[in-house]
């Protein structure tokens, strides 16, 4: 009985130890490629260095376009073409702020914020909670800069979590000053280093309030300034001759290899190649576009003939606006294209850590917990319920599966919308890996699928 129940044993282990060995080397291989003779790295430092910041609607976010086109078309892929998105178009212009007893300082307007109209003086509010604001008196504030000043809590292990936790002081603070009667709004920088490094990044303004302008200062500048405004009033001087103008005709810029058995249904790969208008916008977003397609010139080298539509997005707007994720979905949805995972890379070009599976299909998350054996080798542990991303996440229905890449995130928001975010800030292998990790996951998503979570 031994030997008979042996045999049993090993014929049914077979088929499962022959299919795990198969699945290593392939992965093995797109690793391989990736690290000894990718191109992403290079990619990146034509589009930082030979293009630069390309905020949407800028002549440079139009030569990111053309030029990802163009490098889209030498690989050779099954299809490239540019998707039409209307985008808003916002001018920084110059900006200055002088503040009392320590002088000129480091400032950058917050993106979509009206000018000063002029030089705008005033004395400065603290707040160091944006919520606190609505239990205070409003005449505290009237004819004042607000100053606001609510750090990113350093308990967090993950920073994107304190960002999240009081990111609304960036995107709303002008909003509330103008509620308050203030004259502008003056907001800490959302990072955890002390540098004088002023962070830019989105805000917005409600209907019917009145729109006042909104800036960063660096954190070493917040924290300076906070130790003047506990001893004395301190009086500011803030000039922005920033600008809205006119929505414009921009693209997102798509290419695929077309599937063998399913051709009309997709796994897409992306990231968003506008940036902010400072520094190269390395980190934020350059290194997502360029790991995206190197996905597909990883498949396309190794001969892996994918049974689904694998097709790369590179989305216009996500900084300010998002419009070219949310015009992609509404095409996909009004022409009936069917997806069958979505996976952005928009967290920098790290050191990758796993997935974050963004929906609520308890078996989508236990087939991806299946991979954990064959990733996990190559530092990819992570796996779990989380954010996907800003570009895809208008695609989420309860039949696509939307996943974030995860890599370190603790040296991110020392670069994030910053003119630090630039081509040296990224290191090759980290990059690469990136990259290596996001082919690997299109690679067993194509052979696998989800057929449970389809068939629910």
């Amino acid at each position: 009985m031994k030997p008979i129940a042996l045999f049993i044993l090993i014929f049914l282990e077979i088929p499962f130890a022959s299919h795990s060995q198969s699945d290593s080397l392939v992965i093995r291989s797109i690793y391989d490629e990736a690290l000894v003779h990718g191109e992403a790295y290079q990619n990146l430092h034509y589009l930082c260095k030979n293009i630069g910041a390309r905020l949407s609607g800028s002549d440079a976010s139009y030569k990111a376009v053309y030029w990802g086109e163009n490098l889209m078309k030498s690989y050779n892929f099954d299809r490239v073409f540019l998707q039409e998105v209307m985008v808003p178009v916002w001018i920084r212009g110059n900006e200055k702020l002088e503040i009392e007893n320590l002088g000129e300082v480091n400032v950058l307007a917050l993106g979509g914020s009206v000018s000063t109209d002029g030089a705008l003086e005033g004395e400065i509010i603290e707040v160091t909670k944006f919520e606190d604001t609505k239990a205070m008196d409003p005449d505290v504030f009237r004819d004042k800069i607000i100053f606001f000043n609510e750090a990113m809590d350093p308990r967090f292990i993950s920073t994107f979590r304190a960002y999240g936790a009081c990111s609304n002081q960036r995107y709303a603070g002008a909003n509330r000053a103008g509620e308050l009667g203030a004259k502008a709004a003056l907001v800490r920088s959302l990072g955890l280093g002390k540098d004088s490094y002023p962070h830019t990044g989105s805000m917005g303004y409600r209907e019917g309030v009145t729109k006042v302008p909104g800036a960063a200062i660096g954190t070493e500048d917040a924290f300076r300034l906070s130790q003047l405004l506990s001893k004395n009033k301190v009086n500011a001087v803030l000039s922005l001759d920033c600008e809205s103008r006119e929505d414009t005709t921009s693209f997102n810029v798509i290419c695929e290899i077309k599937g063998s058995e399913y051709p009309e249904k997709i796994i897409l790969v992306g990231g968003h190649l506008d940036s902010w208008d400072v520094g190269e916008g390395a980190h934020d977003d350059g290194a997502g576009v360029v790991q995206s397609l190197e996905v597909l010139r990883i498949l396309k080298k190794l001969n892996i003939k994918p049974r689904h539509t694998i097709r790369c997005v590179w989305f216009m707007n996500e900084e300010n606006g998002n419009r070219g994720g949310k015009e992609y979905a509404r095409v996909a949805k009004e022409k009936n294209i069917e997806h069958v995972a979505a996976i952005e890379t928009d967290r920098g070009g790290f050191s990758p850590r796993g997935f974050d599976y963004d929906g609520e299909n308890e078996f989508i998350l236990d087939q991806f917990q299946s991979w954990k054996a064959l990733l996990e080798p190559y530092g990819l542990h992570q796996f779990r319920r989380g954010y996907s991303g800003v570009d895809i996440r208008p695609l989420r229905d309860d039949k696509i599966a939307l996943f974030g890449l995860s890599p370190d995130s603790q040296r991110y928001f020392k670069y994030h919308h910053t003119a630090a975010d630039v081509f040296e800030a990224v290191d090759e292998r980290e990059l690469q890996l990136g990259a290596a990790s996001m082919a690997s996951l299109v690679y067993l998503i194509d052979k696998y699928g989800f057929p449970q979570a389809i068939k629910d």
